[in-house]
């Protein structure tokens, strides 16, 4: 295998894809014409990313299914061959500490069991009602307050970082810190050590908070955590580490998410309408899943390594080579969801790959589904005449981080 593909007209070598592949600006929400071009004609291909080197993209929602479960592809960024998104995450590599994030089995099973008791569907469900109030009283005070409004400050931002404060065990009155922080450590337009500080600053916080929660417990999954340290199941380091992913990850990918379904169901009125009028819990729970299909948020693609050879289909992926699973191409994989291209509530979605697939699949993608049901199925209804206060040619797409959405969505009613 070359470093070129073929060119069909010619015959000659071309240069690889360059990834991340460019999206289309009149379709922003759409995956990049490229990496669906490549899902069809060579689901499994070469491509060459930031330090030039070309790992494997993988576009086929059938071939990710495969692969991803593989205990032959790793999670382990210190391999080699591991195809980093930036040079950041190279640079910081050697010393992140070895979370859920970036370890395989048996290490990955010990850390994800330690910390997978509060996400379980049962311990979530728990928290519908209290996220049912925060919501309503979001609502009721962008009610009262501007209108026009920005949907991100009034709602979409304090929404999940008052859940996962209050789930963490996180005072609120820090959120402002956290979520400054936690910006800045997903922004990879930042300079490197800009974002080492912040992640310090961040683990610093969690540090102190965690050996409170020794003396002074709650009822919240630091406390959870800390007495897992007493108990020898986990270091001290450990616990702080993975506080601050998912104080990160916790509310991050939901604003984003809350934000970009809302600018979706609004670019579709006729799907808007099916979820505003409903109050079944199935459609709604179905809604979101297909909105997530959608919109496939992660624009930076699950990243991985071979640790051994791989055959699949006429492909062999070479031990210590790279891999990319560029999730939203999957998602509007034809032969999955036929029509992948229209945002179809009443399609079965729950097939999609969003939350990615395997023993690494999100941890918080049950805490998610539940705030987005709540969200979508309240906001629409008590403001049923919400709508874009912009063109959406005039909105600002951020695409600096792990994930792309906006950086405002003015909303009126």
């Amino acid at each position: 295998m070359t470093d070129a593909l073929s060119c069909p007209v010619t015959g000659a070598a071309a240069p690889l894809p360059e990834y991340p592949l460019p999206r289309a600006a009149e379709c922003p929400l759409a995956p990049a014409p490229a990496a669906q071009a490549l899902r069809a004609e060579n689901p499994i291909t070469k491509v060459r990313i930031w330090n030039d080197s070309t790992p494997w993209l993988i576009t086929r929602h059938a071939d990710q299914r495969a692969l991803l479960p593989d205990p032959r592809v790793s999670d382990d960024d210190l391999d080699p061959g591991f195809p980093y998104v930036n040079a950041h995450r190279a640079e910081i590599a050697p010393v992140t500490p070895r979370l859920i994030t970036n370890t395989d089995a048996p290490e990955h099973t010990r850390l994800r069991r330690t910390v997978n008791g509060p996400f379980v569907v049962k311990r979530i469900e728990k928290l519908r009602a209290p996220v049912q109030k925060i919501v309503d009283e979001l609502i009721d005070d962008m009610l009262s307050g501007p209108n026009p409004t920005d949907l991100l400050k009034a709602f979409a931002f304090p929404l999940p970082s008052l859940v996962i404060a209050e789930l963490l065990g996180v005072p609120y009155e820090d959120h402002d810190f956290f979520q400054r922080n936690s910006g800045v450590v997903l922004d990879g337009a930042v300079a490197p050590e800009v974002a080492r500080k912040a992640s310090g600053d961040l683990a610093s916080y969690l540090d102190n908070l965690l050996t409170r929660k020794t003396t002074d417990p709650g009822e919240d999954v630091l406390t959870e955590m800390a007495g897992r340290v007493k108990a020898g199941e986990m270091t001290h380091t450990e616990a702080v580490h993975m506080g601050v992913a998912m104080l990160i990850a916790g509310h991050e990918t939901t604003t984003t998410m809350i934000s970009l379904g809302t600018l979706a169901f609004l670019q579709q009125p006729d799907q808007l309408a099916l979820l505003r009028e409903t109050e079944d819990p199935k459609v709604i729970a179905n809604a979101v899943d297909e909105v997530l299909r959608y919109l496939t948020i992660v624009q930076t693609g699950v990243r991985r390594v071979a640790k051994d050879d791989i055959e699949i289909g006429d492909v062999v992926i070479r031990k210590g080579d790279g891999m990319i699973f560029d999730l939203h191409a999957a998602n509007w994989d034809p032969e999955v969801f036929p029509e992948a291209e229209r945002l179809d509530i009443t399609r079965p979605a729950r097939i999609h790959q969003a939350f990615g697939y395997g023993p690494h699949q999100c941890l918080g993608q049950n805490l998610a589904r539940l705030e987005l049901q709540v969200a979508y199925g309240t906001l629409y209804r008590r403001i049923p005449t919400l709508r874009l206060a912009a063109d959406i040619a005039d909105l600002e797409f951020d695409h600096t981080g792990t994930t792309y959405g906006v950086r405002s969505l003015p909303v009126a009613w």
